[in-house]
C-alpha cells in the first residue's frame, strides 16, 4: 500500500465521521426539493481508462441529458432548486468519499472524465494522464475548474502527474479549500 493510499484511507475516515450528518442533511434537502433519488450514479473514467460508477448528490433534474454540463443548451434550466447552491459548494461532490473508500479514486488527482467525454479521455491518454487515479480535486481544479478549455485541462493534468508528491497533494487539498469558500470557477 502507498503512502497516498494510506493518507486517502486515514483522510476519507475523517472525513466520512465529520461529514456524516451534513451529507445526510443533504440527502434529505435533494430529496425534499426535487423529483427523483437523492444521489445521482454516473459513469466516469478511471485509472486505465477503466469505468467506475461515482455517485455525486443530484443537482440535475432526472431528465437532463447525461453529457458535461457545458454542453447543455441552458445549463441552468436543467438545475434543482439548490442544485446551483449544491454544485458553487461543491457539497454534491461527498458522496465521492466512497469512491475514495473503495480505492476508485484519490482524494487528489484528475477530475474523472464523463465516459462519453472522448476528447478529453484521448488526450490524458497521450500525455500518461490516464496512469493516474481520478480525484475528489485536482491541479486543474484549483487553477480554472469549469472555466478551462480541454487542452489546458490535460496540460494541467500532465503537470500535475510529473510532480506528484505528498506536499503538492496537501498543496492543492488547502488551495481547493479556499476555492470552495469562494466558489472560484463554478459557472453553474
Amino acid at each position: 500500500m502507498t503512502a497516498k493510499r494510506i493518507t486517502d484511507l486515514v483522510l476519507v475516515i475523517l472525513a466520512a465521521i465529520i461529514l456524516a450528518v451534513p451529507m445526510i442533511m443533504v440527502g434529505i434537502a435533494v430529496r425534499l426539493t426535487s423529483k427523483g433519488p437523492a444521489l445521482y450514479w454516473s459513469k466516469r473514467v478511471g485509472r486505465g481508462n477503466q469505468l467506475f460508477d461515482m455517485p455525486k448528490f443530484r443537482t440535475m433534474a432526472v431528465d437532463t441529458p447525461v453529457v458535461a454540463t457545458h454542453l447543455l443548451n441552458d445549463p441552468a434550466k436543467h438545475l434543482t432548486p439548490i442544485g446551483s447552491f449544491l454544485r458553487k459548494t461543491s457539497l454534491d461532490e461527498l458522496p465521492q468519499l466512497w469512491c475514495i473508500l473503495n480505492g476508485e479514486m484519490s482524494f487528489v488527482g484528475p477530475r474523472p472524465a464523463l465516459y462519453n467525454q472522448y476528447d478529453l479521455i484521448e488526450a490524458r491518454t497521450l500525455c500518461n494522464v490516464h496512469s493516474l487515479p481520478p480525484g475528489l480535486t485536482g491541479w486543474a481544479q484549483i487553477n480554472g475548474r469549469d472555466e478551462l478549455a480541454i487542452p489546458e485541462k490535460v496540460a494541467l493534468d500532465a503537470h500535475y502527474l510529473a510532480r506528484q508528491s505528498f506536499f503538492l497533494d496537501m498543496r492543492i487539498l488547502i488551495m481547493t479549500a479556499v476555492s470552495v469558500i469562494g466558489a472560484r470557477g463554478v459557472k453553474h
